[in-house]
């Protein structure tokens, strides 16, 4: 065996090839975008190259033939709380199900880490934002979700058996929209319901920038801080908004004011894998024409949770269930038929709890991001639980 260095655009095709030639038999793939892959590679497009450096590989068998690939990467900016190493990253595995293939690719990433004077190497995540790339699916092996990592069942067994141990897990979340609202639900929203003081409002496309403003407001009280989340500006969440607008869907995106303060956001966006399938991995300009017909004569059946928050003098007051009681009254109306929150790592019960809170919820898969510590006499720790 062999481990080639991705060095060239023609490397690069191959890199995406690898993965696409070792899922393309399972029914549940969904091929990732090209572009999105490329980008993560693009040091003019990914800002984590200003902070670190990568290296991947493509696994080529004795006889020449393309059988797995890694990518490895440090980045300054990347730490977890409770690290007390330096810790670098592996991300963008495939591997046939042989362990000696998968040992060699942890080998090769694991010796580039150490020159890099890293102390151990969490995997499989993202060169860049969590939101996408991140953890090994371990349950619930279904289509992924837009930016969700897929894999079969064995990848477990290949980072177990090399030593990988889980350092956090990451829970999703789903729902069956259109289900009748529990008891408990109604009789919270009901209390909301009735005092003027509160509303529920949908967002509205030609007035982002207020949006984006109010997104900022309960995101950083809500969320900034916990597991590596940083302060949003406005500015940066209208780029967002701005970059989401194509696809957005006002209806599935809820604001909830105390008169006219902004106390919970209820972020979601069409399931757009569902569309993306349709393309195979293209995106050029034959393609964003391909898609602009999907969208349109392809109904998309699944809507998933970007962000769910509500500002911390809010939390624990029932009014997560006069969101979901608003929000029940459009969905009922809409073409949704499945809900998927993206996931909420299992070191942050508190989130797990807001998430919770939408009511009638079932775990729908959970990954994984395991560590490796190069130090095998060095105690593991697992991700400190957040206060």
């Amino acid at each position: 065996m062999q481990a080639v260095e991705v060095r060239d655009k023609k490397d690069a095709a191959a890199f995406i090839a690898v993965n696409v030639r070792l899922n393309k038999g399972d029914a549940n793939y969904i091929r990732p975008l090209d572009k999105d892959i490329n980008e993560v590679f693009d040091e003019t497009k990914n800002k984590a190259f200003r902070f670190g450096k990568l290296k991947r590989w493509i696994l080529k068998n004795d006889a020449g033939e393309a059988i797995g690939r890694i990518a490895a990467f440090t980045n300054k900016k990347y730490r977890n709380k409770g690290d007390d190493v330096p810790v670098g990253g592996v991300g963008f595995f495939d591997c046939i199900n042989d362990q000696q293939a998968a040992d060699f690719l942890f080998d090769t990433a694991k010796e580039w880490l150490q020159q890099q004077g890293v102390e151990a190497m969490d995997g499989p995540i993202n060169f860049g934002e969590r939101d996408r790339w991140w953890g090994l699916v371990v349950e619930g092996f279904q289509p992924p979700l837009y930016g969700m990592n897929f894999n079969p069942p064995y990848y477990q067994a290949l980072f177990e058996n090399y030593g990988f141990l889980p350092f956090f897990h990451q829970i999703c979340f789903g729902k069956k929209p259109k289900q009748k609202l529990s008891n408990k639900v109604l009789e919270r929203h009901a209390v909301y319901e009735k005092d003027p003081h509160f509303s529920v409002r949908n967002l509205k496309k030609n007035e982002l920038e207020k949006y984006a403003a109010d997104f900022a407001t309960v995101y950083n009280a809500a969320w900034a801080g916990h597991g590596g989340l940083k302060e949003m500006k406005k500015e940066q969440v209208l780029v967002m908004f701005k970059k989401m607008k194509p696809v957005m869907d006002e209806s599935i995106i809820w604001f909830t004011y105390k008169d006219e303060e902004p106390i919970a956001i209820f972020v979601n966006l069409p399931d757009l894998n569902q569309w993306f399938k349709h393309l195979h991995g293209k995106f050029d300009l034959l393609h964003k024409l391909k898609f602009l017909w999907v969208k349109s004569t392809v109904k998309c059946t699944k809507f998933t949770g970007l962000v769910f928050g509500i500002v911390p003098e809010w939390q624990g007051k029932g009014l997560d269930s006069f969101i979901v009681g608003e929000a029940y009254k459009t969905v009922l109306k809409n073409p949704y038929e499945e809900y998927e929150m993206q996931w909420i790592g299992d070191f942050n019960p508190k989130m797990l709890n807001v998430a919770q809170g939408l009511g009638d919820v079932f775990q729908s898969r959970k990954l994984t991001t395991y560590r490796f510590l190069f130090d095998r006499t060095k105690e593991f720790k697992r991700h400190p639980i957040l206060g």
